[in-house]
């Protein structure tokens, strides 16, 4: 299992690889909530997302024949991208499997990062699919979020943001496959033991509460919603006990109230995040949890926005 010593491990790993994203205030935000809060802003992070933390982490640490052989992953895209990234930077060669739909632009800059993408078609198995290239090439795994180095660090995301600005009374965290979420409730329990860790998904796709309330592994194949970065179908082996462990209640947000919330981070914040980086925020801004007096911590966890595929939603979301 993952500790706070593989945390700060990543972290020194890291250090001089990825940017140390700032901390993002605004008064607007702490009037309409009566808290202090700050944003972690991982749209700022190398990539566009804080799966650079994860996936620099995990293939810095290959040798040998497994280096010279490659990685090989599966992602909808910021994964993608972050292992494209981190292989072009340590010279590891890295196939990336994406779904046919994955967001243009995300498919565009894992491929300028120099991966290869294969396609998958919408009903296949991704995990399969990956493992068969795998087993073929002699190419080392290298999963979204279930996998020790990844979460640890993911983890790092959440060490910072208590360095900087001191202990918090609740941590917002997004959810897909739950790596972020448990690296960054591993963190903040060591760091803040008070603090409150809760995980945020999609109404369409809340696996990880359901899989929370009930204390057992639930799956959803193919969730139904925008936030396409939680399209998980459920939490990991890894992560699923990990966030019964540390996490302290699980929250899901509805399409509407994200795009609403996403465009209001743009138009007033000034920030570009993805649907998926604004669902801590959108907890928080819709007040699905209560926060007055609060001093509060938001992971923005990725900014890998199609902007044609936005502007489409503006109308739609009636924002």
């Amino acid at each position: 299992m993952v500790s706070f010593a593989d945390i700060a491990a990543a972290a020194e790993r890291l250090k001089p690889h990825a940017l140390r994203t700032p901390a993002v205030t605004s008064t607007t935000v702490d009037a309409m909530t009566d808290a202090t809060v700050f944003f972690k802003c991982e749209n700022l992070q190398r990539m566009g997302a804080f799966k650079f933390r994860g996936a620099y982490n995990a293939l810095s640490q290959l040798a040998g024949e497994r280096k010279q052989r490659g990685v090989i992953t599966f992602s909808s895209g910021n994964h993608a991208q972050a292992v494209a990234l981190a292989g072009k930077l340590l010279g590891i060669r890295a196939v990336i499997v994406m779904p046919e739909d994955a967001p243009q632009v995300k498919l565009e800059a894992t491929r300028d990062y120099g991966a290869r993408i294969v396609k998958y078609a919408k009903g296949d198995d991704r995990e399969e699919v990956a493992g068969k290239l795998a087993a073929r090439h002699g190419l080392t795994l290298i999963p979204p979020f279930d996998h020790e180095d990844v979460i640890a660090g993911q983890g790092t995301a959440a060490k910072e943001l208590i360095e900087d600005v001191g202990p918090l009374d609740l941590l917002l965290v997004p959810c897909g496959g739950g790596g972020l979420l448990s690296g960054s409730a591993i963190a903040a329990k060591h760091l803040a033991p008070q603090c409150r860790v809760i995980g945020v998904e999609p109404e369409n796709g809340d696996d990880a509460t359901q899989s929370f309330i009930s204390k057992r592994l639930v799956t959803i194949k193919t969730p139904d919603t925008i936030a396409d970065g939680a399209r998980t179908p459920s939490l990991g082996k890894l992560t699923f006990p990990l966030v019964m462990r540390y996490v302290d209640d699980m929250l899901t947000v509805g399409d509407d109230e994200l795009a609403r919330t996403m465009f209001w981070i743009w138009e007033r914040m000034k920030l570009v995040v993805e649907p998926t980086g604004a669902l801590a925020a959108t907890a928080l801004l819709q007040r699905k949890v209560k926060a007055a007096g609060l001093k509060v911590g938001v992971i923005l966890s990725g900014g890998n926005v199609d902007l044609r595929w936005a502007a489409a939603q503006v109308n739609k979301y009636q924002y």
